[in-house]
């Protein structure tokens, strides 16, 4: 036999706060070089068990990696949960509950979980498409956060491991009644000798139900001739329609829509009245304004508007055709006041009246704030003329362009040298149409004289006044020559660095200087300021943090605006930026041991300009070698035998013109992080009750990368202290890829959870750690001989709800238990005190009735064979135990039966108790004596208030009698089948 194996020993320290913490080395199944010859002088029995103990490890060894799998548990407030049926579980649970869910996974090296949601994030409150976390906890759940979630699980090995789960969130919201008459037959006297439809419509998950009920009485189809009630076929299920046929007397009353989802959830009925008279009518409004109204910037506009009719009374709101009101504004009723009024909040204002009869009422007004703006001009030559110039004899016209609201107040008059200026024959004055935005007027000057020359001003005001004139000046004279545009010699092409501030110039001469245009010459990429042109007034074009891709030609040309109405003039400006090498890897970790040959490559993706290429390569601020790249992109490094001079940042340095580009290559003997194995078969073990064990395991990352694992650092605390303790594990001989290292850790104090550090090293020192918490929780073993849960656990020890109970158990800590709706009742600690331990309760709070029932089970336990041959040959016996907390006045009932295997009766029941028992936890201890594979089930019943939580903790079953029975009950018990009980009375105890 070719086996290895390790039992070593180490001491540590002892004290761990105020207890005793025994950590060691076990066996390590080490795929080690070695071979140990079983002595003949063992015996054979002894031989072949001790080689199929380490056979057993040796599965472990062997199959340590291992693909990811994954299953999803549930806690929080859900309603229901649907086993899998095909692929698909429901998870149903109440709007604004809080939702919680496990992905519980294994495999090794550790999986990465990662929840995602179909058609958004798993919450639209996470900002985010995805949770990188165990647990997804969604507080206050709303409807649209319902949907299918995935749990992913990947490490690599295999393809990743996926579950999913739907989400049903229930929901109603309160039903709305509408009432219409039959089309054509509406008059003023709306509900007289008509037929009526009242629409009931409510919001719900899932879908709703609907009944009515005229005063008292509820209605149902085909038990009055004069009532109608059905569902339209294109909204069926989500609406309910009550048909009132030619209305008579006794048709005018209260009606009242109940809209239900079965109670499921707990969600209760909810419902509506509306009261059908002969008053009944649709709402009719008057608006107390103008249409349109016309007012000044700054002004205070008051919109009134009031009903003229309707019954119930409507109600009344405003809108703006921009769909929000200013947020400056302030609506009192039907009464809107808009104070300080601007441009931009010019409008259609609307009232709208609702009383849900018949159709809505709608009236409206439009609002106009007086202005002028954007105020051009432009200079036309004589278009009967192939000539840009403005000659004596020739025909010039100039035009004025000013934006006015409301356009027919604009007008516009001319001035000469800063006299009015009137239409004559040689001075033709002509305006636009005042409907057709931006208003033009023209100036044409017939046959240009001399005296011609002067100074035109064109003034343009709104007729009746209140906001200031736009007045702008155009000089003709023989300097007024249209433009040229030229590029200086030293700005085309211009070569400048990422990253600078560049100014682009266009030398504009002419008389009056137009506006610019900016735009790249290809016309469909943007400008940097993202837009297709830019404007500039003085010919230059300024960009600042010039980046690569602005690179190419820019073009500028001039406009009509400011001009003359000619022919655009343009130029071409050159632009390069230049940039320093880009290159991979920036920063790259390399792990090697001593006296190892590697390579270090440096690769240039790209560069401006890329033609004359310097490279460099320093160990810290050490030169090593240097060169020029010519017809390659990369240049490489060899290391023959690493030395420990030869750990440290190696710097490999390209540059240009521009600058540089730097790859970086840290190489360190530091040793990769252990691999936790989590999936460690009954990893805790427990022997003394107020200690139990922990057996770590691990895997070494890339053992082989660096030098030899000479040692672990093992360091450990109790969560929530401050305090380490550390040891050292020393390793013998090399680590192999996939080798399963086993440390005991003992005398960990119940129920407390540890922090654990682990840390290689080697001669070049310490490696990446790695932590993991141990938390208690009681094992379950196939054969029973001792079980103990303090569900400190989300898997809750494998306890499962009943699936046949009106609702579930609860799993929660005092510390997040929200007391809103029971302040009496329930435990502020979980049973040893502690407001950050678990314990698992009954809510007992709305909706829950009385004499409802939540049933938790215990896990299938073996029966223990005493049998060598594994048959029981008698009814072992047990002893059952748990703490409770019964507190609150409306307390109902706590019982526990037994359930066995192969018996369809009735569960047997072997412990109740009824009634406040105080604010304090107790114990309960029972003897059971099972035959076959079994199961215990607890039982909480309501009692008949909300002040009824009941809870249970610290749940324990052992072989053997109860040794020592609790000393604080005061209940009798009577006889149960296949067990004994303890009467406890005045502290005497007999068992029966």
């Amino acid at each position: 036999f070719a086996i290895s194996r390790d039992t070593n020993s180490s001491a540590v320290p002892r004290e761990l706060s105020s207890d005793k913490l025994h950590l060691a080395l076990g066996r390590t199944c080490h795929h080690r070089s070695g071979y140990v010859d079983i002595n003949v002088k063992m015996g054979l029995v002894f031989g072949l068990l001790w080689l199929f103990n380490i056979f057993l490890e040796g599965i472990h060894c062997q199959g340590v990696y291992a693909p990811p799998t994954v299953r999803i548990i549930h806690s929080g407030h859900a309603c229901n949960v649907e086993e899998e049926r095909y692929t698909e579980r429901v998870y149903t649970i109440r709007e604004g509950e809080t939702l919680e869910l496990a992905c519980l996974v294994s495999g090794h090296p550790r999986p990465q979980i990662r929840w995602t949601k179909t058609a958004g994030s798993a919450s639209d409150r996470f900002q985010d498409s995805s949770v990188f976390n165990e647990t997804l906890r969604i507080t206050r759940i709303q409807r649209l956060q319902g949907g299918r979630y995935y749990c992913k699980a990947e490490n690599g090995l295999g393809s990743p491991a996926i579950k999913s789960i739907r989400v049903d969130v229930y929901y109603l919201d309160d039903p709305i009644i509408t009432v219409h008459q039959s089309i054509g037959e509406a008059k003023e006297q709306f509900y007289y000798e008509r037929t009526v439809f009242l629409r009931c419509m409510a919001n719900s998950n899932p879908p709703v139900r609907y009944s009515w009920r005229r005063g008292q009485e509820f209605l149902s189809q085909g038990l009055d001739k004069g009532v109608e009630i059905y569902e339209p076929f294109f909204t069926q299920g989500e609406t309910k329609i009550l048909k009132l046929k030619n209305l008579r007397p006794q048709d005018y009353a209260n009606y009242s829509c109940i809209a239900s989802v079965r109670n499921v959830c707990g969600i209760a009925n909810k419902n509506v009245l509306f009261k059908l008279s002969n008053k009944t009518a649709s709402p009719t409004i008057k608006l107390l304004v103008e249409d349109p109204i016309v007012v000044n910037p700054g002004q205070t506009v008051t919109l009134v508007c009031v009903t003229s009719g309707g019954d119930p009374t409507p109600t009344l709101t405003w809108v703006h055709s921009t769909d929000e009101l200013p947020k400056k504004s302030v609506l009192n009723g039907g009464t809107l006041t808009l104070p300080a009024i601007s441009i931009e909040e010019a409008g259609v204002y609307s009232c709208v009246a609702s009383n849900n009869v018949g159709n809505p009422a709608k009236k409206s007004t439009t609002i106009v704030v007086r202005g002028l703006k954007k105020g051009r001009f432009w200079i036309t030559p004589d278009p009967y003329h192939n000539d840009d110039n403005i000659q004596i004899g020739r025909e010039v016209k100039i035009s004025c362009q000013v934006e006015a609201t409301p356009p027919e107040e604009l007008l516009f008059s001319w001035l000469k040298n800063g006299r009015p200026l009137r239409s004559s024959e040689r001075m033709v004055i002509t305006h636009t149409d005042p409907e057709v935005q931006p208003g033009t007027t023209n100036l044409d000057i017939i046959d240009l004289k001399f005296t011609d020359f002067g100074t035109y001003t064109c003034v343009a005001v709104l007729k009746n006044g209140g906001i200031p004139e736009i007045s702008i000046d155009v000089n003709i004279s023989s300097t007024t020559v249209p433009p040229e545009l030229t590029v200086p010699r030293d700005k085309s092409p211009l070569v400048v660095q990422e990253g600078d501030t560049v100014e682009l110039q266009c030398l504009v001469s002419g008389k009056p200087k137009p506006i610019i245009l900016w735009s790249r010459a290809d016309k469909e990429v943007p400008m940097p300021d993202g837009g297709l042109q830019t404007e500039s007034y003085d010919g230059a074009l300024r960009i600042v943090n010039v980046s690569r891709e602005m690179t190419g030609t820019y073009r500028c040309a001039t406009s009509q605006y400011n001009g003359f109405n000619v022919k655009p003039r343009e130029a071409l400006v050159e632009l390069t930026v230049q940039y320093p090498p880009a290159v991979e890897p920036l920063f790259t970790e390399i792990r090697q041991g001593l006296g190892r040959a590697f390579t270090l490559n440096c690769r240039m993706l790209r560069a401006h300009p890329s033609k004359v290429l310097k490279y460099e390569w320093k160990l810290g601020t050490r030169l090593l070698t240097m060169g020029q790249l010519d017809q390659r992109d990369e240049t490489d490094y060899h290391v023959r035998a690493l030395n420990r001079e030869g750990y440290g940042e190696y710097t490999c340095e390209v540059t240009n013109e521009a600058g540089a580009g730097a790859c970086r290559f840290l190489v360190t003997g530091r040793a990769y992080a252990p691999e936790f194995y989590y999936d460690t078969y009954s990893a805790l073990w427990q022997n003394r009750p107020r200690v139990y064990g922990f057996k770590l395991q691990w895997t070494q990352q890339n053992p082989l990368s660096v030098d030899r694992i000479v040692a672990y650092r093992l360091g450990i605390k109790q969560t929530g202290q401050s305090r380490w303790w550390e040891q050292e594990i020393p390793m013998e001989g090399a680590i192999a890829k996939g080798e399963l290292i086993t440390h005991n850790l003992t005398e960990l104090i119940k129920p407390e959870a540890y922090l654990v550090r682990l840390t290689p090293i080697t001669r070049f020192g310490e490696g990446d750690s790695t932590d993991r918490t141990i938390r208690y929780s009681a094992p379950v073993n196939p054969h029973l001989r001792e079980f103990q849960c303090s569900f400190e656990d989300e898997a809750v020890c494998m306890f499962t709800q009943d699936k046949t109970d009106d609702f579930d158990w609860t799993r929660h800590s005092a510390a997040t238990r929200d007391t809103k709706y029971t302040p009496n009742t329930g435990p502020s600690s979980d049973r040893v005190g502690s407001k950050q331990g678990f314990y698992m309760y009954i809510e007992t709070s709305r909706p829950r009735l009385e004499g409802e029932k939540a049933r938790l089970l215990t896990p299938t336990f073996n029966v223990a064979p005493k049998s060598p041959y594994g048959t029981v040959t008698s009814s072992p016996t047990y002893c059952f135990g748990f703490y409770y907390h019964m507190y609150g006045k409306h307390i109902g009932a706590l019982n526990a039966y037994l359930r066995q295997k192969g018996q369809s009766g009735a569960d047997s029941s072997v412990w109740t108790l009824v009634g406040n028992q105080g604010d304090r936890w107790k114990q309960a201890k029972v003897n059971i004596h099972p035959t076959a594979s079994f199961q215990l089930v607890l039982e909480g019943i309501r009692g008949p208030g909300i002040e009824g939580d009941i809870a249970i903790d610290d749940v324990t079953i052992e072989e053997g009698e109860c040794k020592d029975p609790p000393h604080n009950s005061k209940c009798f018990f009577g006889k149960g089948g296949g067990h004994d009980l303890y009467i406890i009375q005045n502290q005497s105890i007999r068992k029966r």
